[in-house]
């Protein structure tokens, strides 16, 4: 099942599989942290608010914001 990391709930692991079109504003920075296609995470935790959200990935934590989250496209493994 694909969708966007910010749909994911916590303890969920996925496989990113690109960007929104609409994210030319994120892609470059997220990418540059190691979200790049076929990259595995888990979802770790979320804020009480659910903004931002803690993902591992690559071997270290990483936070990131709603937007950002919803502009990466996932897939669930």
């Amino acid at each position: 099942m694909s969708g966007n990391l910010g749909e994911l709930a916590i303890g969920t692991q996925g496989r990113v599989i690109g960007y929104e079109k609409e994210a030319k504003a994120y892609r470059r920075r997220l990418m540059a942290m190691g979200l790049t296609p076929s990259t595995e995470f888990k979802v770790i935790r979320r804020a009480p608010l659910g903004d931002p959200m803690e993902i591992t990935v690559r071997g270290y934590s990483l936070s990131l914001r709603k937007q950002e989250a919803s502009a990466i496209l996932v897939q669930r493994l």
